[in-house]
């Protein structure tokens, strides 16, 4: 497939997971994409094998964000991090930093890419959000308050950029396959008072009709299309990828 040759892509938190899978998959589809992340050796490793750009960018550091002017067509917010733990012990200066890597750096990027994309007639930018976008999970406070936000940044970027052929959805999976979910078993089971092993089961998946993890490659596929052509009528979106859990 190539509906996407002669275009330009950029995609956050682009050295692995979901964030790998979608650069794939759009230079798949013929764009140049450059691959954005905080780890140097993955960006380039990654940039190297699509034939990409690497970019080493710290989205934490949003004041470098602010004079940003990107000259990309396809905008894909991916980055995320997630700590697990109640309220009362979730630490303040982590709180503000997760909803500065999933709101204000998305928010600050589609700020720099908006003038290029509206000026060219074509722009479009997805937001990688989660079920949690729509749902709320215990001991998730910070992690479901960015997604939250992003989901009405997505949707004001739609109304604003509509007119000048430029969309804006959100991809919502359940939990993906990926080295973030692997990473908070432990935190679940501490938080749950259950067994490592048990946590999959009984708290990933537990409101999921199918009971397996989504993997990068499928939320992928949703992110391709919503980049190209075929989808210039979808904007102001938010698509489900979550076996059945948001049906309940």
């Amino acid at each position: 497939m190539t509906d996407l040759n002669g275009r330009t892509a950029l995609v956050t938190g682009g050295g692995s997971g979901i964030g790998a899978a979608c650069a794939r998959e759009l230079a798949s589809r013929g764009a140049h994409v450059t691959v954005v992340d905080v780890d140097d050796a993955a960006a380039k490793s990654l940039a190297d094998e699509i034939g990409g750009t690497p970019w080493v960018l710290d989205l934490l550091d949003v004041e470098a964000l602010e004079s940003l002017e990107l000259c990309t067509d396809i905008l894909v917010n991916n980055a995320g991090v997630q700590h697990v733990a109640a309220i009362e012990d979730f630490p303040p200066a982590k709180f503000r930093d997760m909803l500065a890597l999933m709101v204000e750096a998305p928010f600050l990027l589609i700020r720099a890419a908006l003038p290029h994309m509206c000026g060219n007639g074509f722009g479009r930018v997805v937001n990688v959000s989660s079920v949690h976008g729509l749902r709320a999970s215990e001991f998730k406070v910070a992690y479901v308050t960015a997604k939250h936000g992003l989901e009405g940044l997505s949707k004001v970027t739609a109304l604003e950029g509509g007119r000048h052929g430029v969309t804006s959805n959100c991809v919502n999976p359940g939990y993906v396959r990926t080295p973030l979910v692997a990473k908070q078993i432990a935190d679940q089971a501490r938080a749950h008072g259950i067994p490592e092993d048990d946590v999959v089961s009984e708290v990933l998946l537990t409101e999921s009709a199918v009971k397996r993890l989504v993997e990068p490659e499928e939320v992928a596929s949703l992110v391709g299309w919503l980049a190209s052509p075929a989808a210039g009528m979808v904007t102001g979106a938010s698509y489900t990828m979550d076996g059945g859990w948001s049906a309940r």
